[in-house]
């Protein structure tokens, strides 16, 4: 499927929902959720066994997700109108359950109770109010898409992994420029028709998945030393490339 480029010479992020989302879930978060979220990430790359419950939780996640936008694109042209293939992360996920737990994961792998109370929601607004689904969209799909490189990237470093496995979730290969796809994405989600009450439940869904992903981040094993080790390592590798 592909976007239109927009015509404007300035970024759809400065107007309409895109906007609304960005300022309203950027400045409802405070210090202490934001400092939160960052050490949630290094703890859950601050051994395997711990990424390796974050990935599971991902899945769970992305799977209730995928299948709410299946159940409700052909009903809701809003959805289908920002549900793009390329963004999908189902198939990756598979992959990397299967590095981190083996064939038979879906037999053994079970959701945390974080992850069910996250699910859960997702399967009530995709019964009662389906048009929230884009707040998970533009949560999980445009903040993986943004910092995907960068957050793989550095649980590779943290945790030895074998090149090519364990962070295909953070590849998106059939997107070749993340930037202009966002902004395209962006100018779908301006498009769309929402009132105002609409488009205010959107935001406030976001800042609720912000919190659900907190909660993802705070069942992980692993104290404040280990988020020191592994923030130190990060840095230990940067410096090397650096000065090679």
């Amino acid at each position: 499927m592909e976007i239109a480029t927009p015509s404007k010479a300035s970024s759809a992020r400065s107007e309409g929902l895109a906007l609304a989302l960005d300022e309203g879930t950027r400045k409802s978060h405070s210090v202490a959720e934001n400092t939160q979220f960052v050490t949630g990430f290094f703890k859950g790359i601050a051994n395997k066994k711990s990424f390796a419950q974050l990935v599971a939780s991902l899945y769970f996640v992305y799977e209730a997700m995928e299948k709410a936008f299946d159940e409700n694109e052909k009903i809701n042209p809003n959805i289908a109108a920002l549900d793009y293939q390329e963004l999908r992360r189902l198939k990756t996920l598979e992959e990397d359950m299967v590095y981190y737990f083996g064939d038979s994961w879906k037999t053994t792998v079970k959701p945390s109770k974080a992850t069910q109370k996250y699910v859960g929601r997702i399967a009530e607004i995709a019964k009662t109010e389906p048009s929230l689904l884009i707040a998970h969209m533009y949560t999980r799909y445009l903040g993986d898409l943004f910092g995907g490189q960068m957050m793989g990237g550095m649980a590779r470093s943290s945790l030895s992994l074998e090149p090519g496995f364990g962070t295909q979730f953070y590849q998106f290969d059939d997107i070749i420029d993340s930037k202009a796809f966002i902004e395209n994405w962006y100018v779908k989600l301006n498009s769309l028709d929402l009132d105002s009450k609409q488009q205010q439940a959107i935001v406030d869904e976001g800042n609720l998945m912000f919190r659900y992903n907190i909660d993802l981040f705070n069942e992980l094993e692993g104290g404040k030393r280990d988020i020191f080790n592994t923030v130190l390592g990060l840095l230990k590798v940067a410096l090397k490339k650096k000065f090679k």
